[in-house]
C-alpha cells in the first residue's frame, strides 16, 4: 500500500463509483468567488514531474506553493475560506493537527489564522514526554505515528490536515490518536486527493480536498 504521496499513476477521469455524498472538493458549492479564484492560481502553480520516482508515476510536486511569497499567502487564505465555509464560523477548530512532514508547512499558518492552536503528530521517537500511539499499514508493513498525551484536551475540536490523502492510513491513523485524547474529530484538510486510491473510504469524518488532482499537462 502507498503511503501519502503525490506521486501518482497519470488518470483520464474521476472515479464516478465514489460516494457523492461523501466528497467535499474543489467542486464544492460552498465555493466563493475568491476561493473559487485562488484555487484556480494555485492549481496553474503545481508542478508535474512524469515517471517520478519511477516510470509511469506522475508525481505531483506543491512545493512551488511555498517558494513564492503571495502563492503561500494565497494558499493559506484559500485554506482558511475552505474551512470557514465547510464549517462556519462557529465551528472551527480549536486544534489543528499537523501530519508529518507536510501537514508542517501550513499547518501552523493554518492555524494562526484560524485562531486556533497546532498540534504535531509525528514518527516514534520524535516527541518528548507522555505520548499516545497509533499504527498504520504501508506497502513495506506497519508504521506508527505519535502525539503528546497532552496535546489535546477533551472536548476541543480538532481538524486533521496533510498535503495529499493517497491510501488514508497515516491519516486514520492520526483520527485514532485525536479520539484517544478525548477530542472531537471535525474533519480532515487535504491540499490534494488521489481519488483513485479511495483513501477517504479509511476515514469516518468529513474530508475536505482544497485542489483536485489535474491531469497530465501537455
Amino acid at each position: 500500500m502507498m503511503d501519502s504521496t503525490s506521486a501518482h499513476p497519470p488518470r483520464d477521469r474521476h472515479d464516478a463509483t465514489e460516494a457523492p455524498q461523501k466528497r467535499h472538493s474543489a467542486s464544492s458549492p460552498t465555493s466563493s468567488p475568491e476561493l473559487t479564484d485562488l484555487r484556480m492560481r494555485l492549481h496553474r502553480s503545481l508542478r508535474q514531474y512524469p515517471n517520478f520516482p519511477s516510470p509511469g508515476i506522475l508525481f505531483e510536486d506543491i512545493l512551488p506553493l511555498f517558494a513564492d511569497p503571495l502563492l503561500h499567502q494565497s494558499l493559506i487564505r484559500a485554506l482558511e475560506l475552505h474551512v470557514t465555509n465547510s464549517y462556519g464560523e462557529k465551528q472551527t477548530p480549536d486544534v489543528i493537527v499537523g501530519l508529518e512532514a507536510r501537514g508542517f508547512l501550513f499547518g501552523p499558518s493554518l492555524a494562526l489564522k484560524l485562531g486556533a492552536g497546532f498540534v504535531p503528530v509525528r514518527k516514534p521517537g520524535k516527541l518528548p514526554g507522555l505520548t499516545e500511539t497509533a499504527a498504520f499499514e504501508k506497502e513495506y508493513g506497519k508504521d506508527f505515528f505519535q502525539i503528546q498525551s497532552n496535546g489535546i484536551k477533551p472536548g476541543q475540536r480538532v481538524l486533521i490536515v496533510d498535503d495529499i490523502v493517497a491510501t488514508g492510513g497515516s491519516a486514520a491513523a492520526a483520527g485514532s490518536l485525536v479520539k484517544k485524547l478525548g477530542g472531537t474529530l471535525l474533519g480532515y484538510v487535504f491540499i490534494l486527493e488521489l481519488d483513485f486510491l479511495k483513501g477517504r473510504e479509511k476515514l469516518d469524518a468529513p474530508v475536505h480536498t482544497l485542489l483536485s488532482s489535474q491531469e497530465e499537462k501537455s
